[in-house]
């Protein structure tokens, strides 16, 4: 193993939080394997009592009694340490397991469109599970070897001629350079293993999600291909990996056996010559099959801690990465910002606003001035790609705006904690992710407490009364993975009720009416007015209908400000909103007569 490595230092520094349990567990080991080489001893005595023809029947029952009190007090110790060992081994894969998860929390919405759904579950699941078996087996067969070794080792040079114990120990030095050679064959074979296991994880994992889109374009022979073909390289990999496996345990075991037949026939000639006695050959023989133990421990030490530091650098590439969005050292004190104005709601305002994604790509919003005053609603139209979105996005901070572009209540929006900032929003995608639970616990989904009466009056301003009525369970109505079981206005509705029930400074609307007809849409806004009425708004929308009763309304086209004003001011300009109106009650007119 690479002790210096990124890898290993990652793996020390969680069993470091742990030592004195280890510790603990390790003594617990130790005084197991002195009871287990002591048997050794008491055996040895036996059979020189007994080769001298003096041993009785009575005399029989203290060394009987001898090796059944140690092997009871090795019973107890036994259990002491798996639980000292094994346990904590536990409870470092629990860190672990919540740090990795707290850090995707962290993580920005840009990682997520780099790294596979499939590749994190088998961070989460397969090089944990590896992580653990390394804090656990790991540590008992490293620690275990190591006492068995010594201990061994002193008793065969204090009781048995020096010269046979040497022998017996001549393989060690080729059982090292053999643990070294696997050892870094095993850590990137593992690697390779783990890849291909996150390979075929994700595969199995998309294939899942669009199972309908595969059913619907009839693809399923194709797609069991693409996973068969996973399958076989994550096999194949595995086989590379069981081939080193292979090769190690044998030829440890053949080290392990060649240094027993060098001691047998040696001790054999030391015992007709009479330089040692047979209970003492005895006792070395028995000590030798225990040393061969460490030895065979090797190869599983080795596998085991090397498949722990590979993984556990997979873990750490994820940890390592740095939150692009996430609260600043120069951070505004409260007591300095502005407090919002009345009526209630926050001044957002748009200075000069330009942001790109990637610094190779030309930018999603340029040169944005806009001021929303507490109380106002905004209304943002455009086509698609206009930038619309990035700019509900740069809002909640799910980017970071440049700074000195982006203010609410006057303080710049990189300089308010994230967790503030994005409590006093009430965010609606146009793509309402729900979760795998109940209508009202989706409804519920922000912070504090929200009573039944609130969640009603939030089904009720979204338009999901008839909805409900005709489920079942109501509000209580699992929604299946995603939502899966409502439809696309029925999600979208959730998710408009979820944003009102949180009461927010600032409601942003993302296109989040384009999956209801117009007069669901109508009276769903009709339900919103009043309640924006107090408080400040954006709503965004391709729908003209959706924005005519904004305050002030921008037209976006290719993340610039094309034109701005009123309802009535954009009309009478005749420009691209009087186009876009114009279209929009055609193909109205054409429903209606339809």
């Amino acid at each position: 193993m690479q002790p210096f490595s990124r890898e290993s230092r990652g793996l020390f520094r969680y069993l470091r939080r742990y030592r004195g349990r280890y510790a603990f567990g390790v003594l617990a080991l130790a005084i197991c394997d002195a009871g287990n080489l002591t048997i050794p001893w008491i055996t040895g005595k036996f059979a020189d009592a007994f080769k001298s023809g003096g041993l009785t029947v009575a005399g029989i029952l203290p060394y009987a009694g001898a090796i059944v009190s140690v092997a009871v007090a090795v019973a107890v110790f036994r259990f002491v340490w798996r639980i000292f060992v094994f346990g904590t081994a536990r409870a470092v894969e629990y860190d672990l397991r919540e740090a990795f998860f707290a850090h995707l929390q962290r993580l920005p919405a840009s990682f997520f469109n780099t790294h596979k759904t499939g590749d994190l579950m088998a961070h989460a699941t397969n090089d944990l599970q590896a992580v653990r078996a390394a804090a656990g087996d790991g540590v008992l067969m490293a620690a275990d070897s190591a006492l068995m070794s010594v201990f061994t080792l002193l008793l065969m040079l204090l009781t048995v001629d020096w010269r046979l114990t040497l022998l017996g120990l001549l393989p060690l030095p080729l059982l090292a350079v053999n643990a070294t050679v696997f050892g870094r064959l095993i850590h990137d074979r593992f690697s390779s293993v783990q890849a291909a296991f996150s390979t075929l994880s994700d595969r199995t994992q998309e294939n899942i999600a669009g199972i309908r889109v595969v059913k619907a374009f009839a693809q399923e022979g194709r797609e069991v291909e693409r996973f068969r073909r996973d399958n076989r390289a994550y096999v194949n990999a595995f086989m590379r990996l069981a081939r080193i496996r292979g090769v190690l345990d044998p030829s440890i075991q053949f080290l392990a056996g060649l240094g027993f037949v060098l001691v047998l026939g040696y001790g054999g000639r030391l015992v007709l010559l009479g330089r040692i006695t047979l209970g003492e050959f005895v006792a070395f023989n028995s000590y030798l099959l225990m040393m061969a133990w460490p030895m065979l421990a090797i190869g599983w030490v080795v596998n085991l801690l090397q498949r722990g530091v590979a993984s556990m650098g997979r873990i750490q590439a994820i940890l390592d990465t740095v939150p692009e969005v996430a609260d600043g050292p120069d951070l505004a004190p409260p007591a300095r910002r502005a407090a919002p104005a009345t009526p209630p709601g926050s001044r957002i305002e748009f200075r000069r606003l330009s942001f790109s994604y990637e610094p190779d790509l030309p930018p999603a919003l340029q040169d944005i001035d806009a001021v929303v005053e507490p109380g106002r609603t905004l209304g943002v139209i455009g086509r698609i790609g206009s930038g619309k979105t990035t700019l509900a996005n740069l809002l909640v901070r799910l980017h970071n705006p440049p700074g000195g572009t982006l203010y609410v209540d006057g303080t710049d929006v990189n300089r308010i904690p994230l967790a503030e900032l994005r409590g006093m929003f009430g965010y609606v995608p146009q793509d309402s992710f729900l979760f795998s639970r109940s209508i009202a616990d989706n409804i519920a989904f922000s912070p504090g407490s929200h009573s039944p009466q609130s969640v009603a009056a939030a089904v009720a301003v979204a338009q999901l009364e008839d909805d409900l009525r005709d489920f079942p369970a109501g509000c209580e109505t699992l929604v299946g993975e995603r939502g899966v079981t409502l439809s696309g206005g029925q999600r979208q509705r959730v998710g408009i009720a979820r944003a009102l029930v949180k009461d927010p400074q600032v409601l942003i609307l993302d296109d989040c009416l384009s999956a209801v007809d117009t007069a669901t849409e109508a009276r769903i806004l009709a339900g919103l007015r009043p309640l924006m009425q107090g408080r400040t708004t954006i709503l965004i929308s391709h729908r003209v209908s959706a924005v005519k009763y904004a305050d002030e309304i921008v037209v976006l086209d290719a993340g610039r400000i094309k034109e701005r004003g009123t309802h009535d001011q954009l009309l009478a300009a005749r420009g691209a909103y009087w186009r876009l109106y114009e279209r929009q009650q055609l193909e109205e007119d054409i429903e209606r007569d339809e």
